[in-house]
């Protein structure tokens, strides 16, 4: 790692463009393009492509083709009801898609069969009732399409609709057992269910009965099942077999209270059978170990095997994921482990077209790369990865062998591109920070990185560094220092429409993005230590990187610095407002963080404090970490001037945190602001309220550090 550090400390700074700044406005309007899907033959591929306008305040969404063999794109179509594409049937540009309003208007979706080459002669073949989505489909030997989409269901098995539910009389909650509400909803008795279907094949077309069935809901013993599981859950927590026989689908452990342990199992259950005929893959006990979250169960391309990722700890979120293969029988799953010592956590994957193998994306060193594992894996084997920057998106095998990967990096929104399977890129189809107007300039100058040293861990620890447009070596820039959440996360070489690096840097700023203990990528040891050592361990780092910027970068002016954080970003922005580091920045910004960590259990996530906490919160013990970290006992310290943001959707984090420190500054006299948005969650995703949060922090943060004279409030 030191060699690493002697050689990313600095980037040849005078080679470096004159750019045009990105503005918060062009940054939100820009393209916000979709993987992209081949078809079977790897001669095209489809994504969507959707574009913001500030002036009407509406998105408009088209999908476009690549030719995979010129490199050629088009307009596939103008249709923003397209929401969902599958390539199945004998053609290899024959599709099924979902259009998002169906014939009826009843709130529900309708399925269209097309030749991708010739959408107007689409037909229609079913209509569910119901805004079910996450379409997958398959063509049986029958020559009929089995398909499986998701949607809430009502506790009797049918799909729900809220635009045809029944409102009750009463608007009354109650619960018998906590999880009673989860990121920014309250749990109901409607949950997500996986539904399978059939279109019959006839004289040429298709046809649909509409009958669906359930594969999980009913499946209860101490909680119900749920697939997928919500709120990030989508098609990924389930797959059909090629032939369509076979269903896998996860569910959170329906034995263990929701709240406080994070397992989840992976059900395999017959295309024509009932959610009684499901059979775990992964039972606790089954496999030594793996008793935690699992992921992304997928079937091998000839339907015998299927692969999954899953962790070992039962009550631990960033534990990290192993790779698991079984065979595709209930009677005898044999499950085997590829790689189980490898020191990265795969949360991604596909199969190789051979089945001899698996392509995995995990976090690497601030990115998300991938690698290759074949199944002949033991457990000390250690998988080379065949990308380098950015973090993927999508990934898929082509069917001459190459890899098409769709991903973003700092300076990109959406780059496309092909890799063979040694790692050789074969294929640069499209970048969008060569495309649009918006991004145009941006590139990997942009962007460098150090490493450092510090006494919190025995490796040396990575920070990213993004400059400003027009940057001069010889010239000075305010530090602008970000705190990544999680804590268990990683600051990413990826675009981010929430937290853009690029835009807080051409307000005029040095971007220092660093990641301390408890980030992912660098290994599982120093992910794991930030465990009882909140106020501690990521501190001690973060003040060795302001130290390091200090000391070696001249261009960035620590004196005029700024800091903002957002989830435990914002924690980190709350503690160090008590403590030596807070003191050396000109403004702070919260987003969203805990302002006294007594009150964690009002979140909803119980696993989560209980292992970052060393346990459940039950006695006033001082030495606690529940007390020992809590920003609060630092409140005699707090004099830098802070902006409050606090979303009154955020269950994680309830608006209580960011009111009571708002409150809290105020009372002291220190210059303090807050915004709250009504309707947003843990994030800021409405793009006018986006614009107003991007204005408001940067009218704080610009003032402070002197580069506009403008006043913060």
């Amino acid at each position: 790692m030191r060699s690493l550090k002697q050689c990313l400390a600095v980037v040849v700074l005078s080679t470096l463009p004159c750019v045009r700044a990105i503005t918060p406005e062009a940054m939100l309007a820009a393209p916000r393009r979709g993987p992209a899907l081949a078809n079977p033959s790897g001669e095209f591929a489809v994504y969507t492509s959707t574009n913001y306008s500030f002036e009407t305040q509406e998105a408009t969404t088209i999908w476009e083709k690549l030719n995979l063999t010129t490199g050629e794109i088009s307009v596939w179509s103008t249709d923003s009801n397209i929401s969902e594409v599958v390539f199945v049937g004998a053609e290899p540009t024959s599709i099924l898609y979902v259009n998002a309003t169906n014939e009826e208007g009843d709130g529900g979706i309708s399925l269209y069969a097309a030749d991708a080459n010739n959408l107007s002669n689409a037909n229609l073949v079913g209509s569910v009732p119901a805004p079910l989505s996450g379409l997958k489909a398959v063509t049986a030997a029958s020559g009929d399409i089995h398909f499986v989409l998701y949607g809430l269901a009502y506790p009797n098995g049918t799909a729900y609709n809220a635009d045809t539910a029944v409102a009750p009389a009463s608007t009354a909650r109650i619960y018998s057992s906590i999880y009673v509400r989860h990121w920014d909803t309250y749990l109901s008795q409607q949950r997500n269910a996986v539904f399978g279907g059939v279109l019959t094949a006839a004289n040429g077309s298709f046809a649909f009965n509409g009958a669906l069935r359930n594969y999980v809901t009913g499946k209860c013993n101490a909680t119900c099942a749920e697939s997928p599981v919500q709120p990030f859950g989508g098609s990924g927590d389930y797959d059909i077999s090629p032939d369509g026989t076979s269903i896998v689908f996860l569910t959170k452990n329906v034995d263990l209270p929701l709240a406080n342990f994070t397992s989840s199992q992976i059900y395999f259950v017959p295309f024509n059978g009932s959610v009684n005929q499901s059979v775990p893959i992964n039972p606790i006990g089954a496999t030594p170990g793996a008793e935690g979250a699992s992921g992304v169960p997928t079937f091998s391309k000839d339907g015998s095997k299927i692969a999954y990722v899953q962790m070992n700890g039962i009550s631990y979120e960033s534990d990290r994921n192993v790779v698991y293969v079984a065979d595709a029988n209930p009677s005898n799953f044999n499950v085997t482990a590829l790689a189980g010592d490898w020191d990265r956590s795969p949360d991604n994957l596909v199969w190789s077209n051979d089945g001899a193998a698996v392509f995995v994306a995990a976090p690497d060193l601030g990115r998300e790369r991938v690698f290759t594992v074949p199944l002949s894996a033991g457990a000390n084997y250690n998988p080379n990865n065949i990308t380098d920057e950015g973090t993927v998106a999508a990934m898929q095998q082509l069917p001459n062998g190459n890899l098409l990967i769709s991903d973003s990096k700092i300076w990109s929104s959406r780059d496309i591109y092909s890799v063979s399977s040694n790692g050789t890129v074969t294929n640069v189809y499209f970048q969008a920070n060569l495309v649009d107007e918006a991004l145009a300039g941006l590139g990997p100058n942009d962007v460098s990185e150090f490493y450092y040293s510090t006494n919190s861990s025995e490796i040396d620890q990575q920070s990213w560094i993004i400059y400003p447009a027009n940057f001069s070596a010889n010239g000075s820039y305010p530090l602008c220092f970000i705190t990544h959440g999680g804590p268990q996360g990683a600051h990413f070489n990826s675009w981010s429409t929430r937290w853009n690096f690029k835009v807080w840097a051409d307000q005029g700023y040095v971007v220092i993005a660093p990641n301390p203990t408890a980030s992912t990528g660098w290994g599982q040891n120093l992910t794991d230590a930030v465990a009882g050592h909140w106020g501690d361990y990521p501190y001690n780092d973060l003040v060795h990187v302001w130290d390091y910027v200090n000391s070696s970068l001249p261009y960035v002016d620590t004196s005029r610095g700024v800091e903002a954080g957002a989830s435990f970003g914002g924690y980190m922005t709350n503690w160090m407002q008590g403590h030596e580091l807070g003191r050396r920045f000109k403004a702070l910004v919260t987003h969203d963080g805990s302002t006294s960590t007594l009150n964690q259990y009002a979140s909803e996530e119980l696993w989560f404090m209980n292992h970052d906490f060393n346990g459940i919160f039950t006695s006033p013990n001082t030495t606690s970490p529940y007390y020992e970290w809590n920003p609060i006992n630092y409140i005699e310290n707090w004099a830098t001037p802070h902006f409050v943001i606090h979303n009154d959707l955020d269950y994680r984090l309830p608006v209580s945190e960011g009111i009571m420190l708002f409150n809290l500054l105020q009372v002291k006299g220190v210059p303090s602001k807050f915004l709250n948005f009504p309707d947003e969650n843990h994030w800021v995703l409405n793009r006018q309220n986006s614009l107003v949060w991007h204005t408001e922090i940067f009218r704080w943060i610009n003032y402070y550090s002197g580069i506009s004279q403008e006043g913060p409030y």
